[in-house]
């Protein structure tokens, strides 16, 4: 975490825009070195630049004069390996002189023979030069993309006509040569420039006295080694966001919690790795409220409050903690209703058959007796079989036998399709499925419930892990909610441990967990919602 840089932007007395005393200072020393150093580099290339232009140039057209009235170079320019006979005399203008490329140039402007080999029968660079009229001629030209300052001297017949040109070039030097070249100008400008900076910061030195409240520079080094000491102290995580949206407090807890690393700090919530409903809170969320939000792997409380100094608002401070065991604590406590309300429902079933078996029994009807009980016998059958062919895990099958019976007291119709299948599970992986199946079927169960022909499909699958569809016929879910139905741990239902908020975060939290997914659709046929949960078996 970035102390003096966290404190400074957060908690600084000015105006946010108003940049730090530290800044300033960094600035004016970075403006006068920047100054000076320009003005020197500026001044010390051009003069560098136009002496390597006057001198090179002069000395490039003293080499190719020195091979234009070399004889051999005359003699031997119309014989047919001119390029093989000649390469020594220009790889011998390039030796002595140090220049860059030597050739010699037809009068069409084909290279005939190059220091280079490569560059035979290639059109030669001549630029500007008016070197075709019979006169010696040195200037910039581009050689293979590289200026370089270049000497043109004829080769005349008795006549006055040109036989051919020779061109010896030297590329120009880098500005980091250039500079070198002039280190005592250099020197005398750094000094300038360092004298200045020393006027500057002088100066700056009594505007500091007056920002900082006359402290000196070792209380302002203990305030800030106590402020962190202060944050990484704390077991909360502690973000604070400056108006702009940038992080300019994260504390260690903060860190963990989002999965976070301190180089976070000083960038923009956006350009941060969170997940989508703690960056909107961070950025837009409603100051003084606690909100549960659910992440990939935790269920996080958090509050968030404005800060303020002298009446300027200077951003947010938001706190959080980890509530994932109190979720699942909360789960456990929805789970253990769920049974007792399984329990309700089966002991009023119970009781109004064993009534109506009474008083078969007090009429003397034992056949009906008989009959009565031989149908009750046969459903229940049926319920079990029908879900026990299919799914081999047993806590699974008992679960959803149980949802049968409670669903069906509600008056919903729950039906496990044909095609579905399932072995018999890991007993923890069996938990995470039967916290998943059993928040999915009771939000379905809550939604369709009062519904004219109120029902839900389920289909449990492991080819490819394990796949869990949830259909309903309630109202189903708008595109809008279908991402923020799993983040939101806010139940619907006041009061009451485990609403849909908390169930369906759970749903994410536990299928995140295992690497796996959970998404709502439409449902196909009902216009309900249906629910996707893709856990893999590993």
């Amino acid at each position: 975490m970035r102390t003096k840089r966290n404190l400074s932007s957060l908690w600084s007395p000015l105006h946010p825009r108003v940049r730090s005393l530290a800044g300033q200072v960094l600035l004016l020393q970075l403006v006068v070195v920047g100054v000076v150093l320009l003005a020197v580099a500026a001044v010390s290339v051009h003069q560098s630049t136009v002496e390597f232009r006057d001198l090179q140039g002069q000395r490039m057209i003293a080499v190719a004069e020195n091979v234009a009235s070399t004889p051999v170079v005359r003699d031997q320019l119309s014989d047919r390996s001119v390029e093989r006979v000649l390469a020594p005399e220009v790889d011998r203008a390039v030796n002595l002189s140090g220049a860059t490329l030597a050739e010699i140039v037809a009068p069409n402007g084909a290279v005939t023979v190059s220091s280079d080999p490569t560059r035979l029968g290639d059109p030669a660079e001549l630029g500007a030069s008016d070197v075709m009229t019979g006169r010696a001629w040195s200037g910039d030209v581009d050689v293979d993309g590289r200026r370089a300052i270049v000497g043109h001297v004829p080769i005349l017949s008795a006549t006055g006509d040109v036989l051919a040109v020779v061109s010896v070039s030297d590329d120009y030097p880098s500005i980091w040569d250039l500079l070198s070249s002039a280190g005592a100008r250099l020197l005398l400008y750094l000094g300038i420039g360092a004298g200045l900076g020393l006027l500057g910061s002088w100066l700056l030195s009594r505007r500091i006295k007056t920002h900082t409240r006359g402290l000196e520079i070792a209380e302002i080094a203990s305030l800030a080694d106590h402020r962190e000491a202060l944050l990484h102290s704390i077991r909360e995580g502690v973000v604070a966001v400056n108006p702009d949206g940038v992080i300019t407090v994260l504390n260690d807890s903060a860190q963990e919690l989002l999965d976070l690393t301190g180089d976070a700090v000083g960038r923009h919530v956006d350009d941060v790795a969170l997940d989508p409903a703690v960056r909107q809170y961070l950025l837009t969320g409603e100051d003084g409220r606690d909100v549960v939000l659910s992440t990939s792997s935790r269920m996080l409380a958090l509050s968030r409050r404005a800060a303020t100094s002298q009446g300027h608002k200077i951003g947010t401070v938001t706190t959080m903690r980890d509530s994932t065991e109190l979720a699942s604590m909360q789960s456990q406590l929805s789970s253990h209703k769920s049974v007792t309300d399984t329990l309700r429902a089966q002991t009023h079933e119970f009781a109004n058959q064993l009534h109506t078996i009474s008083g078969l029994t007090q009429l003397g009807d034992y056949d009906a007796v008989t009959e009565f009980v031989g149908t009750l016998t046969r459903r229940r059958a049926e319920i079990s079989d029908s879900v026990t062919q299919r799914i081999s895990d047993p806590a699974v099958a008992a679960l959803l036998i149980a949802k049968t019976s409670l669903a069906a007291e509600t008056g919903v119709s729950l039906t496990l399709e044909p095609d579905s299948h399932l072995h018999a599970l890991d007993p923890e992986l069996a938990t995470d499925v039967i916290t998943v199946l059993g928040n999915l079927i009771d939000n379905a169960v809550d939604v369709s419930e009062g519904g004219r022909d109120a029902r839900i499909s389920i289909r449990i699958t492991d080819d490819d892990g394990i796949l869990i569809e949830v259909a309903d016929s309630g109202p189903g879910v708008p595109e809008t909610m279908r991402e923020e139905i799993f983040s939101r741990g806010v139940t619907s239902k006041p009061g009451t441990p485990g609403g849909r908020g908390i169930g369906l975060a759970l749903v994410r939290l536990v299928s995140s967990q295992h690497g796996g997914s959970a998404a709502v659709s439409d449902a196909p046929g009902t216009g309900g919602a249906l629910f996707t949960v893709h856990v893999p078996r590993s």
